[in-house]
């Protein structure tokens, strides 16, 4: 059996996109529907960047889907096959997940650009820039992330400082947990975590504190946004972040993905859901982020990277 997968913010760069569009209509053709949706030129952003403009949150998300739709759409194209034949279940890291429905067909590429646009506007808008953070716990697992999480927090209450903020945001995999919060708890917990067992904490050079309750505005604005959504029921179930569970009703759908806001991103534990579903093999489109992570989480799983035209092409080999 085989996912489809999908990165999340983080997967950006310059020139993405680029090659493939060089390459193929059908590519220029997602990017130029996506371009109109959000009147925009989000393809030469992409292309050309400036780096720090296509980091934006609200500028990343929607092109790190269109670079992940346009890869699988061209596969589809050039090898004549369709989703529903070459996979049995669709996910994405984060606003990946909006990927992952866009290729199911429960969200069009217009809806899903738009949506992701104010997805990270009203991310970014949530909490005042300087306030929160977020910082990458490498070498610790998810029950000791949330322990040293919890220890900061408590290390200022005793210190007669206020009730913050600081949760784990991504249990990414075996290795590498993400903490988010306000900015003074995680710099804390980034201090306390050597001492409490992590070999190193890193803070992510991110614009807002994701997937924890300081995005409780946000989640209100997507949940306004999607009861508006045309969202049908996906070709192939999607494995959502928040419960790492196969879902295929589009009102379950749109509750999970408002609750995805403040919620955590269990990857490590979507994968190995997949896994016990029969997935053995996991495909990602549009970066080479997920990969390695189903790697450290699955050994024994195949796991393929997909952006160039010649990544299509083995694949389709393979397929």
């Amino acid at each position: 059996m085989r996912a489809f997968i999908f990165p999340g913010q983080g997967s950006q760069a310059v020139g993405m996109g680029a090659a493939l569009a060089d390459a193929s209509a059908v590519a220029r053709e997602v990017f130029g529907e996506v371009d109109e949706a959000l009147s925009q030129n989000l393809r030469r952003l992409m292309a050309e960047g400036p780096a720090d403009e296509l980091t934006l949150t609200e500028n990343a998300q929607p092109a790190i889907m269109a670079n992940a739709i346009a890869t699988l759409r061209v596969l589809v194209h050039e090898g004549g096959v369709t989703l529903a034949e070459k996979a049995d279940y669709v996910a994405g890291h984060s606003l990946g997940e909006y990927s992952a429905l866009c290729a199911a067909e429960a969200l069009d590429l217009s809806t899903t650009a738009r949506l992701l646009k104010l997805r990270g506007r009203a991310m970014q808008a949530a909490v005042p820039v300087g306030e929160g953070a977020m910082a990458a716990l490498l070498g610790a697992d998810v029950e000791k992330a949330q322990v040293i999480a919890g220890a900061a927090v408590d290390s200022i209450l005793a210190e007669g400082g206020a009730e913050l903020v600081c949760t784990v945001a991504n249990d990414n995999d075996p290795s590498q947990v993400v903490i988010s919060g306000h900015r003074v708890a995680v710099e804390r917990a980034v201090a306390l975590a050597k001492e409490m067992g992590a070999k190193r904490a890193v803070l992510l050079p991110v614009s807002a504190p994701f997937h924890c309750p300081l995005m409780e505005d946000a989640a209100r604005a997507m949940e306004a946004a999607l009861a508006d959504a045309d969202l049908r029921a996906p070709l192939v179930p999607v494995f959502a972040n928040v419960d790492a569970a196969a879902v295929a009703d589009p009102g379950a759908i749109r509750a999970l993905l408002v609750e995805q806001v403040t919620g955590r991103v269990r990857w490590r534990e979507s994968v190995l859901a997949m896994v016990a579903a029969g997935v053995t093999e996991f495909v990602e489109f549009g970066g080479k982020v997920l990969s390695p992570m189903v790697k450290r989480i699955a050994p024994d799983a195949e796991a393929i990277s997909v952006v160039s035209m010649d990544d299509i092409e083995a694949l389709l080999k393979r397929m």
